[in-house]
């Protein structure tokens, strides 16, 4: 996709959750905290990895599956897109795949008319083991294969989700030509990973390919047990972190500055000065 050039500062915001086992009082939540960040005037909102399920087992989210383009959580995006304005981006849900025990773990992207503009499949799957420690995301989710960015007011985006954070050579293809202006990064970090190695991930992916990285997190003790560490944040292009949410509900945001783009790009042409 051909990017936007940008000449305006663009207000974004990340909605943090605690998200918990019931569908319908998840999406009760996101609503109030996009309505939040809409009133705070984010013209982009990005939730959190699983903003709509967190079941009691991996395999919860399976019998909540959606067919592409028809369901409960798809129109509630949509919906809020359109009501508020803005563009949303629903962190994940799971998406239907040939697979009856899997799904695909989905982002998807809205424009302010309500209109879905792309869909991102995650392709890296969490696996980790340490002690009593465990998880297999392969287990119920089908990865996907295809990197996907679109167009915003602010430039080119570039969508991932959680684990896809360590794997640097897809935001590299993703940023060829012109740049990314923007990561994105719903994601449900464990306590354990989160705590060693999120923000320097973060601050990593925004220096190396000069852009903002905006990550909306899972942030506390669920109704399953598990703990995330939150720490939802935005970072600008020389990997200063300019706003964050430590546990907890709640929104944290701030300006993508094309000036400040241009600036870091300009003083360092680092993206120029690549080789491979």
């Amino acid at each position: 996709m051909t990017a936007t050039a940008a000449s305006a500062p663009f207000r974004v915001a990340a909605v943090q959750t605690v998200t918990g086992t019931s569908l319908d009082a998840n999406l009760a939540r996101a609503d109030a905290l996009i309505a939040e960040a809409a009133a705070g005037g984010a013209a982009l909102v990005l939730l959190p990895e699983y903003f709509c399920m967190m079941g009691r087992s991996e395999s919860d989210k399976v019998a909540v599956r959606e067919h592409d383009g028809d369901g409960p959580v798809q129109q509630f995006l949509a919906d809020a897109a359109r009501r508020h304005g803005i563009w949303l981006v629903g962190g994940t849900l799971p998406m239907w795949c040939d697979d009856p025990a899997r799904v695909y773990n989905t982002s998807l992207a809205f424009n302010p008319r309500g209109e879905r503009v792309a869909r991102y499949d995650k392709i890296h799957l969490f696996g980790f083991t340490r002690g009593t420690e465990s998880y297999d995301e392969s287990r119920t989710i089908l990865a996907g294969r295809t990197p996907v960015s679109f167009d915003a007011p602010c430039g080119r985006v570039a969508m991932s989700v959680c684990y896809d954070l360590r794997f640097p050579e897809l935001y590299r293809g993703l940023a060829a030509g012109d740049g990314t202006s923007l990561i994105l990064m719903p994601a449900a970090f464990t306590y354990t990973t989160g705590q060693a190695h999120w923000e320097i991930l973060l601050r990593a992916r925004a220096i190396e390919n000069q852009c903002y990285v905006l990550a909306a997190a899972q942030g506390g003790k669920h109704e399953n047990g598990r703990r995330t560490w939150g720490h939802s944040m935005l970072v600008d292009p020389w990997g200063e972190v300019l706003a964050t949410l430590p546990e907890g509900e709640g929104v944290v945001g701030g300006v993508i500055d094309p000036a400040r783009l241009a600036e870091v790009r300009q003083n360092l042409p680092a993206l120029r000065h690549r080789v491979l």
